[in-house]
């Protein structure tokens, strides 16, 4: 064929898919969640092989560690939903795979790796296989994880089915860091649960697990430099070991998800002293930590040593919220040693947190602290601290303004254990309200959902996260633009409440979307309508 006569035909068949695909910008048209930033669809339907392959032709990605091949085996195992595929083919248009294509050959999750993605899938074509093309395994991931969602089984025919083919689906995260918090110190959270939530946040592309560890209550986890630390667990078997530890950051990773790890200093430390008593300021008086013995900042170190070789997230968070200090000036050789140095309680505070601070550094991490630092004494801080906002809501603006990066979870909106707030709340909670010079807005990191556990456990935290952490998890990823505006949120319920009925499927136990937190079904009906 002459080269113009090819260029026609390419042009022909070019206009001919471009007619039949419909621009789906209305939410209301495209079952997927969280909202990618560009659709479009026709109106052919496929069959997806019981015997789906997948292939890396133009890959540059080695898959050494397997994690493309077990996302697509984890994906084939949520597509077809435990039913038996037996259904005949004879005469269907098959889909017979998906190839992957990774130009990158890297697979370290570092912060702010490239997710995007643009995923295809042809109605026509023999044999016919989807396309896959990502800068990195991470976007291929995210790029499995929609796939999954185009597809369902088809009770009639026995067979997986895609309707609306062809797709093509451009796609790429609003903000770097999509949190969600977790806390093993008020309760204790068994492993298969954690990696279970794990698992939950990729359906939603959730990609930091902020495993708050340790609290006043308890402190479960094994420090090999101090090893009666976890003498303060709630019982001996209430525990996690480092090779515990190590399995959950290894399970995250493989499947796009950081671990970020936080010791809360000084305060919420008081289980720290049940096998270090001395780190109490007194018997009588054991919160915050003790800020004159130079033994506390030793064993922080010895603790973020050990932590260095497990956690491997950029960040560490180091907490320093709600501090209060009465125990430094009631213990009287604190309180002269406060006198000693010049310091009153307030002074006391800094030093401690900014000492804290240093040793992180010196291991390698930037720093996460609560809001309560930078209220406090935000010129202080070194300029590579993540301020995290939970108090309320105007911190981030102010914290940008300041020249440093932020993370929004106000607590008003973003707390998952504020079983009063709706997804409603959940979905119009904007990370960059009033924050409107780019330069600022990109010191927004994101946000992240906060599963405090002073009132759940393993038997009902899922249907606590979910669906509102979903809610999130959309205004995080979808492009501003492509977000429900307030008038429309109505509009947006339906599409959510399939989600949660495709959690529901996939064994997360995600609560209604009617009502509130944690809320049970109120009368018989379709998950599609509670």
């Amino acid at each position: 064929m002459a080269p113009a006569a090819a260029l026609s035909l390419l042009v022909a068949v070019a206009l001919m898919v471009v007619r039949s695909c419909t621009a789906a910008d209305d939410a209301g048209s495209v079952d997927l969640w969280p909202m990618p930033k560009s659709v479009t669809q026709g109106e052919q339907t496929l069959h997806v092989s019981k015997d789906l392959k997948m292939t890396a032709d133009g890959s540059k990605y080695a898959d050494v560690k397997a994690i493309i091949k077990d996302a697509f085996q984890r994906m084939v195992t949520v597509i077809d939903l435990d039913h038996v595929i037996n259904g005949s083919y004879q005469g269907l248009p098959l889909l017979t795979g998906v190839n992957v294509i990774v130009h990158l050959p890297g697979d370290e999750l570092n912060f702010g790796v490239d997710e995007s993605y643009n995923l295809s899938v042809p109605a026509t074509g023999n044999p016919l296989y989807a396309q896959i093309e990502a800068q990195t395994v991470f976007g291929a991931l995210h790029a499995l994880e929609t796939f999954s969602q185009l597809c369902n089984f088809d009770f009639s025919s026995r067979l997986i089915e895609l309707h609306s083919a062809p797709w093509i689906i451009t796609d790429m995260p609003r903000f770097p860091y999509r949190g969600l918090l977790i806390d093993t110190s008020r309760h204790y959270l068994p492993v298969p649960v954690i990696k279970s939530v794990i698992d939950s946040m990729t359906y939603s592309k959730l990609n930091v697990l902020h495993w708050h560890i340790v609290d006043e209550q308890s402190f479960p986890i094994e420090i090999p430099s101090y090893p009666k630390l976890w003498n303060g667990a709630y019982s001996y078997s209430e525990r996690y070991t480092t090779d515990d530890a190590i399995d959950i950051v290894q399970y995250a990773e493989k499947r796009g998800v950081n671990v970020l790890a936080e010791i809360d200093v000084p305060g919420h430390a008081l289980s720290w002293g049940v096998g270090y008593p001395s780190l109490w300021p007194s018997a009588t008086c054991k919160e915050p930590l003790d800020v004159s013995s130079d033994f506390t900042f030793q064993l922080i170190n010895g603790i973020l040593s050990d932590f260095s070789k497990v956690f491997k997230f950029k960040f560490v968070h180091l907490g320093g919220d709600e501090v209060n200090t009465d125990c430094w000036t009631s213990t009287p050789r604190i309180k002269a040693w406060l006198t000693q140095h010049g310091m009153n309680a307030s002074d006391a505070y800094r030093y401690f947190v900014l000492k804290a601070q240093k040793i992180a550094k010196s291991h390698g991490y930037d720093i996460i602290n609560w809001e309560e630092t930078f209220n406090n004494f935000g010129d202080k801080l070194d300029r590579k601290t993540v301020v995290h906002n939970w108090l309320g809501g105007g911190v981030a603006q102010k914290v940008v303004a300041a020249g440093l990066r932020c993370i929004v979870s106000n607590q008003d909106k973003w707390y998952l254990d504020h079983l009063e707030v709706t997804w409603e709340g959940f979905y119009m909670n904007e990370p960059l309200k009033n924050i409107n010079k780019p330069e600022q807005q990109k010191l927004v990191l994101g946000g992240e959902v906060c599963m405090w556990g002073e009132h759940i456990d393993a038997s009902d935290i899922q249907q606590t996260i979910w669906p509102r952490a979903a809610a999130a998890a959309e205004r995080l990823w979808t492009p501003f633009e492509k977000l429900a505006k307030e008038w429309e949120i109505a509009t947006l319920s339906a599409r959510l409440a399939r989600f949660r009925c495709l959690l529901n499927q996939r064994g997360i136990a995600a609560g209604p979307v009617t009502g509130y937190g944690r809320s049970a079904p109120a009368e018989p009906s379709s998950c599609i309508k509670q």
